[in-house]
């Protein structure tokens, strides 16, 4: 989105591709909370060597219907088990060799779930150019203003307390739990800027990918979204340059662009 912001021209004043607007607007980031980790009594039998391969989902439950639930959209979790190694003793107290000799012994089981909530695309969440800052070349600074909406912190409020129903379903210990989303950025589900639409006065690109001022120009990552979801992104990613690349291969065999 810089890039095509820094491209302005007599014809393009405000970038290329951006006779709506938008372009930089309506940016997203999942909202991110680590609600639950919990300790599993038991299994001290069962171990594993080196680092699990395999982790854990559970999908979108909430809002699947038609109804209109409050708040918004909805929420999946990630997350894992894993036995505690020796940074458990970070926060224990104890000195000396049997301290030391117990912490070579794997710890407890902990259980974790992490909630992925969906991000609201907002006009104020955007990328846009600084307009007094620039580096050594001249060239203005990338500027990048996103704040988490009231809708996805109630989303991550449900989503946890819902995980700590989990952990004493599992009879589990709650050791840490937490509805806080961080700073945009934390979930690295950058996507949005760049957005799709049939409007070409409030969207950048239309269903190909292709941008609704410039033939020639498609942009097909995380820019092109125009909602968020609460699904990893990447395979999507994967599908729509597929989809635009044969739309441009079938346009430029008919001499089209």
């Amino acid at each position: 989105m810089s890039v095509l912001l820094r491209s302005a021209s007599a014809d393009q004043p405000n970038g290329l591709a951006n006779g709506s607007g938008a372009l930089g607007r309506y940016f997203m980031d999942h909202a991110l909370a680590m609600s639950v980790v919990a300790e599993v009594p038991g299994f001290l039998d069962h171990g594993y060597f080196g680092n699990r391969p395999n982790g854990i989902i559970v999908p979108r439950y909430y809002n699947l219907d038609n109804r209109q639930r409050d708040p918004a959209r909805g929420y999946s979790y990630q997350g894992g088990a894993y036995r505690r190694g020796w940074a458990r003793g970070a926060n224990r107290a104890g000195v000396g060799r049997a301290f030391k000799q117990e912490l070579h012994a794997p710890g407890e089981w902990n259980f974790l779930l992490g909630a992925f909530a969906e991000c609201l695309p907002r006009a104020d969440n955007r990328i846009s150019l600084d307009p007094t800052m620039t580096d050594p070349f001249g060239i203005r600074q990338t500027r990048i203003d996103f704040a988490y909406g009231d809708n996805e912190r109630r989303l991550l409020a449900k989503a946890g307390q819902e995980a700590k129903e989990m952990v004493a379903l599992l009879g589990a210990k709650l050791v840490s739990y937490s509805e806080d989303p961080g700073p945009g950025g934390t979930a690295v589900h950058e996507m949005g800027g760049a957005r799709m639409g049939k409007d070409p006065a409030s969207s950048v690109l239309n269903a190909h990918n292709q941008a609704h001022d410039v033939a020639n120009l498609f942009v097909t990552d995380g820019a092109a979204m125009a909602s968020s979801a609460c699904q990893n992104p990447s395979l999507t990613y994967m599908a729509l340059t597929a989809r635009a690349a044969a739309h441009a291969a079938e346009r430029v065999r008919q001499n089209t662009i």
